[in-house]
C-alpha cells in the first residue's frame, strides 16, 4: 500500500509516521484490495476551535472505489484514531456488499417466474399470489368477493386468432354504489381507476385518481337512456 502523509500548517514528525504507519498495517489486512491510501493533517489556529484544532482526513483507494474519512480533535493522534475508526468501518462495509454481490446477480421473483408457464387463466405465479392478497384484504374489509371481475378471455384483435395484438376481456358483476363505495374499492385493489354502476343515476362511471388527494370521476350518457328520458318526458307531457 502506497501512503502519503501531508501537512497544513502542521509537522509532520517521526512518531506521529510511525504510529500511522503501525495503523495503516492493520488496515491492510481488513482490506488488501487498497492499493492507496493519502492522510492529510491540518491544524487550526484560532484558539476559539481548540476542541477541534487537529483535523485528519484519510483517503483510501483501489480499483474501483475510493472511501473517505476525518474527524476532528483536540490532539492530532485523537483525531487519527477517529479518523481511522471511520475509514475502517467503511472498508468493513464495502467488503461485505461485495461478498453479497458477487458473481451471477440474484433474480427477482418476477424475474424468475416469467419463464414459467402461465397458470389457469394466464396469470404469472406474482400475479396470482397478488390477486390473492387483495380478495383476502377486501373479505376481511367485508367486500363480496363474489361481485370480482371474473377470469379473464384472451383473444386477438377482432377475434382473429392469429393477429398479434391480444385483448384481455373481463365481465364483471357490478352492484350500484355511490362514490364513496367506489374510493373505497379502488384503494382497496390498489388500482389508479375503478368502474362502477353510479346508485343515484345509473349510468357507468369512472373514478381515477389524479395527484395527491384529489380524484375525478367520468359519468357515460348512453343514448337507450336519452331516449327513455325523452319519450318519459313526452309520456308526462301527455
Amino acid at each position: 500500500m502506497q501512503i502519503t502523509v501531508t501537512g497544513r500548517r502542521a509537522q509532520v514528525t517521526d512518531r506521529f509516521r510511525r504510529h500511522l504507519d503501525e495503523k495503516l498495517e492493520q488496515l491492510a489486512h481488513i482490506a488488501p484490495e487498497v492499493t492507496s491510501c493519502e492522510v492529510l493533517w491540518s491544524h487550526e489556529p484560532n484558539p476559539r476551535r481548540a476542541d477541534g484544532a487537529e483535523r485528519i482526513e484519510i483517503t483510501c483507494r483501489d480499483k474501483r472505489t475510493v472511501v473517505r474519512a476525518e474527524a476532528a480533535a483536540e490532539r492530532e493522534y485523537e483525531a487519527l484514531d477517529a479518523a481511522l475508526a471511520k475509514v475502517t468501518e467503511r472498508l468493513r462495509r464495502l467488503k461485505d456488499r461485495r461478498k453479497v454481490h458477487k458473481g451471477r446477480p440474484k433474480a427477482s421473483v418476477a424475474e424468475a417466474t416469467a419463464p414459467l408457464e402461465p397458470v389457469g387463466n394466464g396469470e404469472s405465479l406474482v400475479e396470482e399470489a397478488t390477486r390473492h392478497q387483495r380478495e383476502a384484504e377486501m373479505v376481511e374489509a367485508g367486500i363480496d368477493i363474489s361481485m370480482l371481475p371474473s377470469d379473464p378471455v384472451v383473444a386477438g384483435l377482432g377475434g382473429d386468432a392469429n393477429c398479434p395484438i391480444s385483448v384481455r376481456t373481463k365481465v364483471h358483476e357490478a352492484e350500484p354504489m355511490s362514490l364513496d363505495q367506489a374510493l373505497a374499492h379502488m384503494e382497496l385493489v390498489g388500482h389508479d381507476f375503478y368502474l362502477y354502476v353510479d346508485a343515484e343515476t345509473g349510468r357507468p362511471s369512472v373514478v381515477y385518481r389524479r395527484h395527491g388527494w384529489s380524484y375525478g370521476v367520468i359519468h357515460l350518457d348512453t343514448p337507450a337512456e336519452d331516449a327513455a328520458s325523452g319519450k318519459a318526458a313526452a309520456t308526462d307531457a301527455a
